[in-house]
């Protein structure tokens, strides 16, 4: 499944496809609503259709399990970040245009989801799937999938043969660790739920990723003073120096 698709620019403007469309958001939002206030384990598709008033054959044309319709907002917030990296500016440098499409991306997320669910949901689903053993589990393998077509975009935008040069693909396993580790910092205790925090969050820890891997760390600073990073959490300045591939 490429996270590329099904972005918000990309909403059927048909009334037979807006019917369709309307009946797939339907059900990704009563889907989560039910998920994150009974439990992903507890739910069953029965609920879900009945809640919607279709039938399963429905729920299945437009879902292939339970688990699919479980993370298919995750792939449509993913896939608004593909497409912000895909119009980034030719003259960015890998690391600057990753970074860049994820704050755009994150910006625009009201924009992407509005019409399946609101933002506070998708950020409760975020945290649910977090804490779900088998929702991370498939959130990670969908994951690798995402990170590969991001590589190949990296590597494109560079002129460079993704199967000769590594650097696309360990650019962009490095940036979505960093990405997977701020959404478990967040999904932990103590932090606020909303999307500026996610943000926030995000961008200090994309901001520690080259200083964190380049810099000396046997300093007499603390790793937050050593990556630029203030104590409150909020984004330090951008990187200062760009990975180039040459």
């Amino acid at each position: 499944m490429s996270v590329g698709q099904d972005t918000a620019a990309e909403r059927p403007t048909g009334l037979r496809a807006r019917k369709k469309q309307r009946t797939r958001d339907d059900l990704m939002r009563v889907a989560l609503q039910l998920f994150t206030t009974q439990g992903y384990e507890a739910t069953t598709v029965d609920e879900i259709v009945e809640a919607v008033e279709v039938s399963q054959r429905t729920f299945f044309r437009y879902f292939a399990s339970k688990e699919d319709v479980a993370l298919a907002i995750v792939s449509l917030v993913e896939g608004q970040f593909v497409e912000q990296l895909r119009v980034r500016p030719p003259e960015e440098g890998p690391l600057s245009a990753l970074r860049a499409a994820i704050t755009a991306g994150w910006a625009q997320i009201g924009e992407t989801i509005e019409d399946v669910a609101p933002v506070e949901l998708v950020m409760k689903a975020y945290r649910m799937i977090e804490s779900t053993p088998a929702l991370l589990s498939a959130h990670l393998r969908r994951g690798s999938e995402t990170e590969e077509e991001i590589a190949r975009i990296v590597a494109e935008r560079e002129g460079l043969d993704i199967e000769r040069d590594p650097r696309p693909r360990a650019a962009v396993a490095a940036v979505c660790g960093v990405l997977r580790m701020a959404g478990r910092v967040w999904g932990g205790a103590g932090h606020e739920t909303s999307v500026e925090a996610l943000m926030a969050l995000t961008e200090t820890y994309l901001d520690a990723l080259r200083p964190s891997l380049a810099g000396d760390w046997r300093t007499a600073d603390g790793p937050a003073e050593a990556a630029g990073c203030v104590p409150d959490g909020r984004a330090s300045a951008s990187l200062a120096q760009d990975v180039t591939f040459t």
